[in-house]
């Protein structure tokens, strides 16, 4: 069949028993050889020596069918994502990679550049590109109406929504009736929306005293979100998806700066527009050199991917999540989560992906969470997470043969998560070096400014 299948039919009692070769055991476990074109070497066999039997993922189906790495904390997720991204970057993969990074913990992937370990004969050579949190630009006509009240302060009435529909409404009705087919708008656009309604020309009870109240108090809301300078929600402005997205590129977007409704804004919009991006090319509808034309698929990978979905909680990322994870493999949109609370993230996003990174989860609600969703794993094998120990894993699903049990192999770029050491930092504190470095700093806030007597009001000398 030129596939793997599992026996089912069992050993004749009495037929001998060998121990499987690493040859043929990389043969029957892995669906690609190592250095192959669609191929992730990420580790190797558990039960035998490092090294022996490689254990190979294949991408094709990694990406198209969605990836899950879950592990407790400090159990070596990251530090996993990047050994994935690493052989995603190499010239036998050269994919499109978008991090999403809410803790700035991926940016030694930019060692990844002029690395002779990348490099490629035919002159290939990976990127790796960082929108630091002040480089981060959403255009406003990008969000929805959910996106917009999402982002309002908890106690905006009902009766203020309501006007903001309107004025939702009635600023598309005027972007047709102008003809302007980009439908582009700013924040001040649709505020002249709302502010109109107060003078009851576009309902006709707005001109009451109660429904002015609550068009300013919504003006107000809207004003402290939108109208600031170090908004990231400009006019005209935001990432082209060409940018986020080129074979052979790593983009790492940090949201360490930013807002928590704000982060669930910004991946909800982006992960939308790249959606629509890929279903119109593919069903070329749009034009080439156009905004919606991204002619390759992509892959996302989502750092505290529970974050973005919730278990529980209405988002607007969760939504636009179960969508892609459902319908992306159609249009060639990958997704990976990560997250460190498998219980915490929906089930519903967590059951779509097809492929699963396991390692040490003690928490019982996480443990039930990963058995209900992870179908191939066996109850045996996940039993063993509480035992596994840092850089060990249970990978299962579509990107591997059958079920194993994974050495993750060491990284070639450095580890941006690493643990601190505080008894050994505070050590170092109190040693004579940074004592005498500290003295140098302080020593221009200790000197006087000048010899002029310090003033003096009622008992009080500055």
């Amino acid at each position: 069949l030129g596939d793997f299948v599992n026996p089912r039919i069992p050993p004749q009692p009495g037929d001998p028993i060998r121990i499987a070769s690493s040859e043929t055991l990389s043969g029957m476990l892995s669906p690609r050889r190592t250095a192959d074109t669609g191929s992730a070497n990420i580790g190797s066999l558990l039960t035998r020596e490092p090294g022996d039997v490689p254990i190979v993922l294949s991408v094709k189906d990694v990406v198209s069918t969605h990836l899950a790495i879950l592990a407790s904390t400090g159990a070596g997720k990251s530090y996993t994502a990047g050994v994935l991204v690493e052989e995603l970057m190499q010239p036998y993969n050269r994919a499109s990679v978008l991090i999403v990074d809410p803790h700035s913990e991926y940016h030694t992937m930019s060692s990844i550049q002029g690395d002779a370990q990348f490099a490629a004969a035919d002159g290939y050579k990976p990127e790796v590109k960082i929108f630091t949190p002040d480089k981060i630009k959403v255009r406003f006509s990008t969000l929805t109406e959910g996106d917009v009240k999402y982002l309002l302060p908890e106690g905006t009435s009902d009766k203020m929504l309501h006007f903001l529909r309107q004025a939702f409404r009635s600023l598309q009705d005027k972007l047709k009736a102008e003809g302007r087919r980009d439908h582009l708008y700013s924040y001040h656009d649709l505020r002249d929306e709302v502010q109109k309604q107060q003078y009851g020309k576009d309902d006709k009870d707005a001109g009451d005293g109660g429904n002015v109240s609550s068009i300013q108090g919504l003006l107000w809301r809207l004003d402290s979100r939108f109208d600031r300078t170090d908004s990231i929600f400009h006019a005209h402005e935001h990432i082209e998806l060409s940018e986020l997205y080129r074979p052979g590129r790593c983009t790492i977007l940090q949201l360490s700066e930013i807002e928590q409704t704000e982060q669930q804004v910004i991946v909800g919009t982006l992960l939308r527009r790249v959606n629509k991006a890929r279903e119109l090319t593919v069903g070329q509808h749009a034009e080439k050199g156009s905004e919606n034309f991204l002619d390759y698929p992509v892959f996302t990978l989502l750092e505290e991917a529970h974050r973005f979905a919730p278990a529980g909680a209405s988002v607007v990322s969760t939504n636009v999540l179960k969508q892609i994870l459902s319908e992306g493999r159609k249009f060639g949109v990958g997704i990976g989560l990560i997250t460190q609370r498998p219980g915490k993230l929906d089930q519903d996003v967590l059951s779509q992906c097809m492929t699963q990174i396991i390692m040490r989860i003690v928490n019982p609600i996480d443990q039930q969470t990963v058995a209900q969703s992870v179908e191939g794993a066996g109850r045996a094998m996940l039993a063993e997470l509480p035992a596994l120990t840092k850089g060990q894993a249970i990978i299962s699903g579509v990107g591997i043969n059958t079920p194993v049990m994974c050495r993750i192999r060491p990284r070639i770029t450095a580890h941006g998560g690493e643990t601190f050491d505080a008894p050994a930092e505070w050590m170092n504190w109190h040693s004579d070096g940074e004592k005498s470095k500290r003295d140098q700093d302080d020593a221009p806030y200790l000197k006087p400014s000048s010899d002029k007597k310090p003033e003096k009001i009622g008992n009080i000398r500055i």
